[in-house]
């Protein structure tokens, strides 16, 4: 296999044993970026010496027989708003290019101890907001990759690297996942620390995770996870752990519930006609539900505390000065400022009321099933796509996998999206697993029989 194109498990075992250097596999995908980069822009910050100096001490590490850990060696890309002390943090903003802070965010820290090598910070969309970054999908340079983890989503696709970091607050790992043909993960909120993270959201902000597998997701969750007293919404009790859950057999067939969201009817005609193979594939397994009429209201809420919460952490920075922002973060940043106070509290207090119902909900499913964005990837000039396929689950708290199964009418990638239960990431990783090899059984019967 190509080396560039190894799973994190693998390439992490191989260096555990020594058949594979971690310097090796570094320059390979050193030499894949070279090669591919040019056409993609997925890198705001990438230091070859330095991510090779990573590498040997990795190695050196293994070779004298000291400690390795979990991700020992395996390159990783880091959204480009988790502050790095040895990179610079630019936030996708001109004004910040080259800033350089000196100290690492938690999930930085995280990685390190974990054996990870930082390969540099990926591009993503201005404060990780709405305005597009010049980063191209790897599939069809004209498209768009998503945002606002657009860098994170499309080197993981392109073969950079097989792990990256990146953010949600409305749909942005979510939905580049889907764009690009990658796995993407939201844990629910809490499980990992947003410590050293840009804040656009002190509510709905949470980090995420990109790969090319499911397992590898796992493994970097369980990297990752971890109390952290300076962060307000840490989960401060043990947390669930994925690879154990990624591993089990479900104690019975799950469940799925398809609801009928109110933005359905905008799905393509493709991504409708693949959801629909997939429920019929799942036959009695999955229960089809009426929206209930709060989940409009939900989608209104979210966006209400966004733009509060946007413009009141951030509209005095320097990079978001008139003449430093396009039109749509400027109009996003009047909206915020107009949204009055007494607003943004009613918006919030839907926040229980949506907690509480889904802690009942997932009583009777193991996961939800629905999109994880309207259609294929837009054309780049049109912007990074709609999030409402993300909205209600992240406002929520969600944990939410989004699974590259599924083809657009031009060919391209399109997600499946799974939303579990808060707090219990490991029933939701055990139910993906479930339902990856019940849909690889359905296509081999169906290879049979046709």
């Amino acid at each position: 296999m190509t080396l560039w194109a190894l799973s994190a498990r693998e390439a992490a075992a191989q260096i555990r044993t020594g058949a594979l250097t971690s310097a090796t596999l570094v320059q390979a995908c050193l030499d894949r970026i070279a090669d591919t980069d040019a056409a993609i822009g997925a890198w705001a910050h990438l230091d070859a010496e330095a991510a090779l100096a990573q590498a040997a001490a990795m190695d050196d590490l293994r070779r004298r027989g000291r400690p390795v850990g979990a991700l020992h060696g395996v390159p990783v890309g880091i959204k480009d708003i988790f502050e790095t002390r040895d990179m610079p943090t630019g936030l996708g903003s001109r004004v910040h290019t080259g800033r350089q802070g000196d100290t690492d965010a938690a999930l930085v820290e995280k990685l390190r101890s974990a054996g990870a090598v930082i390969l540099g910070k990926t591009v993503t969309t201005p404060f990780a907001f709405a305005s597009p970054a010049h980063t191209r999908n790897p599939h069809d340079p004209a498209k768009t990759p998503g945002g606002s983890s657009s860098g994170s989503a499309a080197g993981v696709a392109a073969g950079h690297m097989p792990l990256a970091l990146g953010t949600q607050t409305g749909g942005s790992v979510i939905r580049p996942a889907s764009f690009c043909g990658v796995y993407g993960y939201k844990p629910t909120r809490g499980l990992l620390s947003r410590r050293g993270c840009l804040k656009t959201s002190a509510t709905l902000d949470q980090p995420g995770l990109f790969a090319r597998s499911l397992d590898d997701l796992a493994i970097l969750a369980d990297a990752l996870t971890g109390f952290d007293a300076a962060d307000p919404a840490s989960i401060g009790r043990p947390v669930p752990q994925l690879e154990a859950g990624y591993a089990q057999a479900p104690p019975v067939e799950p469940i799925f519930a398809w609801i009928d969201l109110p933005y359905a009817d905008r799905m393509s005609p493709a991504l409708q006609a693949g959801l629909d193979e997939l429920l019929t594939a799942l036959g009695d397994r999955v229960e089809r539900l009426e929206a209930p009429a709060s989940f409009a209201d939900v989608i209104a809420h979210h966006a209400i505390v966004h733009r509060y919460e946007f413009y009141h952490a951030l509209h005095n920075d320097p990079g978001l000065a008139p003449s430093e922002i396009d039109e749509t973060m400027a109009g996003l940043l009047a909206a915020g400022a107009k949204i009055t106070e007494g607003d943004y509290h009613t918006a919030l207090s839907y926040l229980d009321g949506a907690r509480a119902y889904f802690e009942s909900f997932f009583n009777d499913y193991d996961a939800i099933i629905a999109p994880s964005a309207l259609g294929e990837a837009p054309p780049i000039a049109d912007g990074t796509g709609d999030a409402i396929c993300s909205l209600i689950w992240t406002f929520a708290g969600l944990p939410c996998l989004s699974l590259p199964w599924l083809s657009g009418e031009g060919g391209l990638p399109l997600g499946v999206q799974l939303i579990g239960s808060v707090e219990e990431d490991d029933r939701l990783f055990r139910t993906a697993a479930w339902l990856a090899r019940h849909v690889d059984e359905s296509d081999e019967s169906q290879g049979e029989t046709g």
